[in-house]
Parts: structure tokens; C-alpha cells; sequence
């Protein structure tokens, strides 16, 4: 996966409406599927608590509009609107990967491993990205750090390291 630029403003708008989108259609198919489930399989009676029993109706409802949204994300994932949302998503799926096994990866890179080193520059400039793009700047300062430590091995060992180097298939070599 490449590192690729991606303009905040048009992210954080487009980010913000697919998410308004999302909710909203996630509570209005729930209600619909909820009232169309009740309409042919409720209880009519009640009982002297004031339910209906109808609340597992209400859940399969909700469970049928999430998977309604999602695979309405799943098939939009490819059009140009989405592009950046789709990309930032793989990303961090990909940094959950990375950040299972960090400890090994750092390990190797202190024992002067090149995949290590471009996983961990992959990751680090990557994880930057993503802090900026989501307004994270708590660990920013930390990440920083990390990244003046990685860069000053790199040119210690008078290595020439990218982000464009990387591929996922370096974290199987990580054992």
C-alpha cells in the first residue's frame, strides 16, 4: 500500500456526511424493518408490565438495517467520493496489523532488520497521516519522537528507506 495525499477539508466534509448518512439511514431502515417485522409477526397483547414482546422484532430490524448500510458502503466503497474514506479505513486496518506485532518489529529493527526499518517507517509516516487527518494531535508529539529516533538509525546505518518500499507481505517475514 502507498502513502497517498489526501486533501483534510475535502476528507473531514466528506467523512462527516457519510457518517450523518450512515446514522440516519441506519435508524430509519431500523424503524422501518422494526414496524414492518411488528406488523406481521407482533403481539398484539400486553402484558401487565406494558411490553408487547415485541422486542426481538425491533433487534432483527436493526441487525437488517445494519447490514443493509454496510453493504451499501461495501458496494460505494470504489466510487471517487469515497476514495479517501476507503483509503484511511485500509490504513488503519492496516496499522491494527502492525501494531500486533510492534514489539517484534521493534526488536528487529534494533538488530538492524531493513523490513523492520520500512515497516516501521511505512507505519510511523502513515500513522502521522492519520493523526492529522482525525485531529489527533494528543500522541502526535510521541509519534514525533519516534520518528527523529527511526530516521537517525536509518542514516546511522547509511540506509536509503521509503514509505514506497512497503508491502504487506514484509509483516510475514516478521516472526
Amino acid at each position: 500500500m502507498k502513502i497517498m495525499e489526501i486533501d483534510k477539508a475535502v476528507y473531514r466534509k466528506n467523512i462527516n456526511r457519510v457518517i450523518v448518512f450512515f446514522v440516519g439511514s441506519l435508524a430509519v431502515l431500523s424503524l422501518a424493518f422494526g414496524a414492518v417485522l411488528i406488523a406481521v409477526f407482533g403481539a398484539e397483547t400486553v402484558d401487565p408490565s406494558g411490553s408487547t414482546g415485541n422486542f426481538h422484532l425491533n433487534l432483527i430490524g436493526v441487525v437488517l438495517a445494519a447490514i443493509v448500510c454496510a453493504s451499501v458502503l461495501s458496494r460505494l466503497k470504489d466510487k471517487p467520493y469515497l476514495k479517501e474514506i476507503y483509503y484511511v479505513w485500509q490504513l488503519k486496518q492496516l496499522h491494527n496489523k502492525i501494531y500486533r506485532k510492534l514489539t517484534k518489529i521493534k526488536n528487529r529493527a534494533e538488530l538492524h532488520d531493513v523490513n523492520a526499518l520500512i515497516i516501521l517507517k511505512f507505519y510511523y509516516s502513515s500513522l502521522k497521516q492519520v493523526y492529522l487527518l482525525d485531529n489527533n494531535s494528543l500522541t502526535l508529539p510521541t509519534l514525533e519522537k519516534d520518528i527523529i529516533k527511526l530516521d537517525s538509525q536509518i542514516i546511522s546505518q547509511n540506509l536509503t528507506i521509503s514509505t514506497d518500499q512497503f508491502e504487506a507481505d514484509l509483516l510475514n517475514k516478521i516472526v
